[in-house]
């Protein structure tokens, strides 16, 4: 069971807002409104993406890492070389 389980209905509400952002930025550029409005908007997209990421790191960390150490071993090790690879692609993006 992924480490989210218990949060999973919120991350879904907050994606369905995220979604209703990118809508939103979509209908602005349909509508030729505003650069700096427009980006402004994508701002807060792409930071709430983040949250929701961050979270999902967390949980992660929590939940499967946590018990994989537990276990120790080549799993432990493993788990923490993927946490360590997707922390690292979200600081990049």
């Amino acid at each position: 069971m992924p480490g989210y389980s218990e949060t999973k209905d919120a991350h879904l509400r907050r994606l369905r807002r995220i979604e209703g952002q990118v809508r939103g930025i979509h209908r602005m550029i349909e509508n030729d409104e505003y650069c700096i409005d427009l980006l402004t908007q994508i701002s807060a997209a792409t930071k709430a993406l983040q949250a929701v990421s961050i979270s999902l790191i967390d949980e992660h960390l929590k939940h499967c890492v946590s018990e994989a150490i537990a276990e120790g071993g080549d799993v432990a090790e493993e788990k923490i070389r993927e946490a360590s690879a997707a922390i690292a692609r979200l600081v990049r993006s």
